[in-house]
């Protein structure tokens, strides 16, 4: 009995010290882009308390933390300006964001820190940005300019400029990096870029206002959110077709799989006038929504944390932050954050 209690403290002692050095079990955090603040919040992912809120560009409107944790990559329209009129954004309750009158930037907060230490030009009204899984490169939708801007993130420079479909917005990796998934919201398709060659290969016809695209981890599915449709288009990544439609709640606009692939949440919107205010979580087996869960007025983005636990939901209409526990499928605290909350990510 005493060699056992032993063992167990030394076991406990050992989980205590790496606890303490941060070595295994340091705290994850949830990045969150204001757009009607031109600040970015950083949430403690267990707590849900603001840690920081970090002053960025003009109407940050995506961010996403890169695959090594070390940097939160933002979209913004440049330089702060007192004179901007923040207020004139509309969100995406029109699924439009009207185009911006000068090039946009996309930022890096570094996450040790997090302060800014990068600032990138790229097109005109930049959208959404996401990171190559090895890190490398960045690729940026620029609304207003029907194209994709790549960056090399070590170099932070320009890599190439990609045409897609019209008004790109949302876009998305592959599981295995070999293509980006474009959503061309006023294209009524989603344009497939090969990361080898830098090209649009392909445009997929998927329906009315598609926002965002996503994969499921096992790259066996590939969708897309139709704003204009109420609706998911689900693709088969093989044939580059949609082979259902899965209907959610009003405007959806971001979506997110689970890491074992079998449910996908959905954010639906909705208009200011009507706000959204659900989740829709469909079983990707079935393909039928199993709950629809409220989190708050205008349900915009969505992440997943790596273990599949939660989901973060930022509310756009509420100014708020909502934490979903995906295998209880239901919503376990909702927090404020900055005015008009928009994208949304989490350290890996």
């Amino acid at each position: 009995m005493m060699i056992r209690k032993c063992n167990w403290l030394s076991a406990a002692v050992q989980i205590g010290l790496l606890a303490w050095s941060g070595t295994t079990l340091a705290a994850d955090q949830v990045y969150v882009a204001n757009e009607g603040a031109d600040t970015v919040s950083v949430l403690d992912a267990a707590s849900l308390k603001t840690l920081t809120n970090v002053r960025v560009g003009k109407m940050p409107h995506n961010v996403q933390v890169s695959p090594d944790g070390k940097l939160a990559w933002l979209t913004n329209n440049g330089e702060p300006d007192q004179a901007a009129d923040v207020s004139a954004h509309k969100g995406m309750a029109q699924g439009d964001h009207g185009a911006m009158g000068k090039p946009g930037a996309i930022w890096a907060i570094d996450t040790a820190t997090n302060t800014v230490v990068a600032k990138v030009p790229v097109g005109m009204h930049p959208a959404h940005v996401v990171v190559s899984p090895d890190g490398r490169l960045a690729y940026v939708t620029n609304g207003g300019d029907n194209t994709v801007t790549v960056i090399d993130t070590a170099a932070r420079s320009h890599v190439a400029t990609i045409p897609v479909g019209q008004f790109p917005h949302g876009l998305r990796f592959s599981p295995d990096g070999k293509e980006v998934y474009v959503a061309n919201l006023k294209g009524g398709t989603v344009s497939v870029i090969d990361t080898a060659s830098q090209k649009e290969v392909a445009q997929v016809p998927t329906g009315k206002g598609p926002a965002q695209t996503g994969f499921t981890p096992d790259g066996r599915l590939a969708f897309a959110s139709l704003s204009g449709e109420n609706a998911i288009a689900v693709i088969d990544p093989a044939t580059r077709k949609v082979i259902r439609k899965v209907a959610v709640g009003t405007v959806p606009i971001q979506l997110y799989a689970t890491p074992d692939s079998r449910t996908l949440l959905v954010a639906n919107q909705g208009t200011r006038k009507m706000p959204g205010k659900t989740v829709s979580m469909i079983d990707l087996e079935t393909f039928k929504v199993v709950k629809t869960v409220v989190t708050g007025a205008g349900a915009h983005g969505v992440v997943v944390d790596r273990e599949g636990r939660y989901a973060y939901v930022t509310n756009i209409y509420a100014n708020s932050v909502s934490m979903l526990d995906v295998k209880d499928r239901k919503v376990t605290k909702t927090v404020p954050v900055g005015k008009a909350p928009n994208g949304i990510s989490v350290t890996p």
